[in-house]
């Protein structure tokens, strides 16, 4: 496989990263996951870190070096987190389950396929259009979709934060949505982030961003540029970044590859 790749974190303006994210590959598998630490939830980074241990084991185990079905890989594992995050809270008699929001891809094949819980984002680029995203289990956007708020309101709706489903949390509310395998074409990049990056860019930003130019430069420029915006009310800021391209470096490693970002 041809792709170059780069994730990155930032405290931002909190007193601690609750954000997690990660990738691994085989010679013929790409699997990312980013996962968001819920600050309103005890030990919210626990439940990020648990997820993204869970997916980095599942990939290991069925990477071989293909999965069988990527779709119900990245449900299914997310699932298991989620039961993971609940049995860890209750051995450990945690007042309250950490909860975290997910986001998760593969890349097999030529194809791309994607699922999410919570307000972290999945982005599909190509030719400086969005042409991809998955939409948000959050307060605002259900307001959103009944016409109750505008888009617009929703950037700075007091209740913009509440989010409707998570990993972990109290409950039977969690779920995975999920999307099915979509072609990539030659120079297609994939953005999983935070709501830390999304909330203070317009997609078209982004977009026009990460198209041209080395990916580290670009994601570097977009994260500064949305810390500078929302100041010492910045949150913790996450992402990770593919460009799928012939003309990128090629990976074919001889076992699996692990990377798993340590926040700061």
């Amino acid at each position: 496989m041809n792709f170059s790749i780069y994730q990155a974190s930032h405290q931002g303006g909190r007193k601690y990263n609750q954000d997690c994210v990660a990738h691994a590959y085989t010679d013929q598998s790409l699997l990312l996951v980013l996962a968001d630490g819920m600050g309103g939830h005890s030990h919210g980074e626990l439940a990020a870190q648990i997820t993204i241990k869970t997916y980095m084991e599942a990939f290991s185990d069925e990477a071989k070096p293909m999965l069988q079905d990527p779709e119900h890989f990245l449900s299914r594992v997310m699932r298991k987190a989620h039961e993971n995050i609940v049995r860890f809270a209750r051995e450990q008699k945690l007042l309250g389950n950490p909860g975290t929001t997910c986001v998760a891809a593969v890349i097999q094949d030529g194809k791309v396929c994607w699922a999410h819980a919570g307000d972290s984002r999945f982005y599909f680029l190509r030719d400086k259009q969005v042409i991809a995203m998955t939409r948000d289990h959050s307060v605002v956007q259900q307001w959103a979709d009944l016409g109750f708020i505008t888009e617009e309101q929703m950037k700075t709706h007091p209740d913009r934060h509440r989010i409707t489903n998570c990993l972990g949390g109290e409950g039977e509310y969690f779920y995975a949505e999920s999307s099915p395998l979509v072609e990539l074409q030659q120079g297609d990049v994939l953005l999983l982030c935070s709501d830390g990056l999304w909330g203070p860019m317009e997609p078209k930003e982004i977009a026009g961003a990460l198209m041209t130019g080395p990916l580290d430069l670009a994601m570097d420029e977009l994260m500064n540029t949305a810390l500078y915006r929302e100041g010492s009310h910045a949150d913790n800021t996450t992402a990770v970044v593919v460009r799928w391209s012939d003309k990128e470096k090629p990976h074919k490693p001889a076992e699996t590859v692990f990377e798993i970002l340590e926040p700061f």
